[in-house]
């Protein structure tokens, strides 16, 4: 249900690009984040930091899209929010105690610091590299495949993402002891 909801501003804005263009799908898009971060907070009286930046983000690249009517704005977003995302992972490794990723899933698995650290690396990098290769869509394709890159394949890539970092920490995990 989580994935839902943080996917659901994307889903809308795909919807309605396939039905009435970028600058409509862009207007959704901001009111769907916009709604996203209201029920986030109606719900639990907080909001996660990652859809306070994609709000921003949204409102100002979504904002310049339809003001100056240039699409170039909204095509820019996605990398924006990667690279920060992933400035925002690197600093971590140098404020406080323990790395982002090491703050988001700490609770749930216990690892050494160099693992956390190289775990924590590996998002920087994931994080810079979708960024760029949404620059790569942006100026090598039209805009029909950018929306289609945005959607199926930022998902995919972070889907494969998830798995290889799934499999890197099984390697890591104590192994279960079994009774005899």
């Amino acid at each position: 249900m989580k994935l839902l909801f943080d996917f659901f501003p994307i889903i809308l804005f795909f919807v309605a690009y396939k039905w009435q263009g970028i600058y409509l799908a862009t207007a959704v898009a901001i009111v769907a984040t916009l709604l996203q971060v209201g029920v986030a907070w109606y719900r639990t009286r907080k909001v996660e930091p990652m859809h306070w930046v994609t709000l921003v983000l949204i409102a100002v690249f979504g904002g310049a899209t339809l003001v100056f009517q240039d699409e170039l704005f909204i095509k820019w977003k996605p990398t924006v929010l990667n690279w920060a995302f992933g400035l925002g992972f690197l600093l971590s490794q140098f404020v406080g105690e323990r790395t982002l990723i090491e703050r988001i899933m700490g609770k749930q698995v216990d690892l050494p610091k160099e693992v956390w650290l190289r775990l924590n690396l590996a998002w920087v990098l994931f994080f810079m590299a979708v960024g760029a290769a949404n620059l790569f869509v942006v100026y090598s394709f039209d805009t029909e495949t950018w929306v289609n890159f945005k959607l199926f394949g930022m998902l995919g890539l972070t889907l494969v993402f998830v798995v290889a970092q799934s499999i890197f920490l099984a390697r890591h995990m104590p192994e279960a002891k079994t009774e005899e």
